[in-house]
């Protein structure tokens, strides 16, 4: 049997630290990268005697993921304690939530080769962070940084609804964007602030009974989600097609290797001993609590999409890559302001923008410049100032140190050749140097301006004003 004869069934928990000045249960920062156990308090550090206070900000953002993915919201619910012991765990016992959780029953829908496909939400919790163990190599052992513990986390739970790894990149990108888009998180995958855990099982097709899962945590990269799945899902075909039995376990996935390793026996409710914490509070929502958030959702990535394709008439493709990050849209409708030119912002966004961002593995969130700075680049190439080739070498300086675009092209003498004379002389040089090319002009070869006009541009690195070039050539060819 092959790889087709088999159906994959994959469900995610999505966790996304919230982007609350404080945390769940405590006054202390959750400001990322501090020195290690510098944000901690006896609260988070698990001192005897201490008493957590809810932070109601948690709430409400938990709140506003659960609307923005058209969950049920529960008016009445609860925290739980979720028992079990790691070494960066200083209670021995996470506050989740078990039986009633904040959110339930959503969904999100996300595009497919198939058309639209309706990805359910179970359940959107909060919860607690645990620590980080950072490993010594000098004295051999680990020490702990509790900085992160009790940083406040959303836990998304879907069914087991997805069955591609290209559904599952799909789902996670909307969900990031979602999550962008009302601010509850800034997602932020290198800094560990939006991961997942994948659950992958595989059954043969007309099957009805599910098989074996098993788990993947902790992952921070579409690519390295992507690798493990795709890997995981042939290792269990592999040992069904030998006659032996998927174990339920917890996997590691390392990238080097591009294999999964066994950490430990999945476990399950029953082994958590879930029970009411005693030391807060039932969590009880009016109506208009809840309406209220409601109201005041800021615009999704959706109705932002069908805006720009109405407003800007974007292409669908054009809209949809510009949409998928918030930063990525505010950074297009801010540039406009700016400049007035939608369709050259939407240019640069697509191309260089993103081709700069994949070759550095960079997240738009981290795009150094801002939006004033894009959209007066437009504006000094839309005068004539400088030509879109200069445009481009002013967008790395950009990237690489950003500051206003004319102290650039001061700075490296970069602006446009627009001179009638200069351009030419320019002209002129170019003609006599190139007679094979003037004579395949006028034996009707039109390719050959092109050509004159790429050498114009390389004998002065660009400057010449691209538009007044071809006019001359053209001037002095059909002279």
């Amino acid at each position: 049997m092959t790889r087709d004869d088999y159906e994959v069934i994959i469900g995610l928990e999505v966790h996304s630290e919230l982007s609350t000045k404080t945390k769940i249960f405590c006054s202390c920062p959750t400001t990322f990268g501090a020195s290690p156990n510098t944000q901690v308090c006896p609260i988070c550090m698990a001192m005897p005697g201490t008493l957590p206070v809810l932070n109601e900000k948690v709430v409400e953002y938990a709140v506003k993921a659960g609307l923005a993915t058209n969950c049920t919201i529960s008016k009445d619910s609860k925290n739980d304690r979720k028992n079990y012991f790691y070494p960066d765990l200083p209670k021995a016992y996470q506050i989740s939530q078990y039986d009633k959780p904040l959110c339930e029953k959503g969904y999100i829908e996300i595009d497919t080769e198939s058309g639209k496909k309706k990805i359910r939400i179970t359940r959107i919790h909060i919860e607690e962070d645990a620590g980080k163990l950072n490993h010594d190599d000098f004295g051999g052992g680990s020490l702990v940084d509790l900085n992160r513990a009790g940083v406040p986390l959303i836990e998304i739970v879907s069914e087991p609804d997805l069955r591609s790894s290209q559904e599952v990149e799909s789902y996670l990108k909307k969900l990031k964007a979602i999550l962008e888009y009302i601010e509850v998180s800034d997602c932020k995958m290198q800094e560990g602030s939006f991961r997942a855990d994948v659950n992958v099982s595989v059954r043969k097709k007309g099957d009805e009974k599910l098989g074996t899962r098993t788990e993947m945590k902790n992952m921070n990269s579409f690519r390295s989600i992507t690798r493990a799945i795709e890997y995981e899902v042939d290792r269990q075909i592999e040992l069904l097609e030998e006659g032996k039995e998927v174990e339920q376990e917890t996997l590691r996935w390392d990238d080097v290797s591009g294999k999964t390793f066994s950490m430990r026996d999945k476990e399950d409710a029953q082994d958590y001993r879930y029970f009411p914490d005693p030391d807060l509070a039932a969590i009880k929502l009016s109506d208009e609590y809840i309406e209220n958030i409601r109201k005041n959702l800021p615009e999704l990535p959706e109705s932002r999409k069908q805006r720009y394709l109405d407003q800007y008439k974007l292409s669908e493709k054009d809209a949809n890559i510009i949409t998928a990050s918030k930063y990525l849209s505010d950074l297009f409708e801010n540039a406009i302001k700016v400049c007035n030119n939608p369709k050259a912002v939407s240019n640069w966004i697509i191309s260089d923008i993103s081709r700069i961002l994949n070759e550095t593995e960079m997240d738009p969130i981290e795009i150094p410049f801002d939006a004033k700075q894009l959209g007066k680049l437009i504006v000094l190439i839309d005068k004539g100032t400088i030509s879109s080739s200069i445009g481009k070498k002013v967008l790395e300086e950009l990237f690489e140190e950003p500051r206003d675009p004319e102290d650039i092209i001061k700075e490296k003498g970069w602006i446009q050749i627009s001179d009638e004379s200069a351009i030419k002389e320019i002209v002129t040089k170019i003609l006599e140097a190139n007679p094979q090319s003037v004579a395949d002009y006028k034996a009707g070869k039109d390719k050959a301006l092109g050509f004159l006009v790429g050498q114009a541009m390389k004998e002065t690195k660009g400057k010449a004003n691209p538009k007044m070039l071809n006019e001359m050539f053209l001037k002095e060819l059909n002279g």
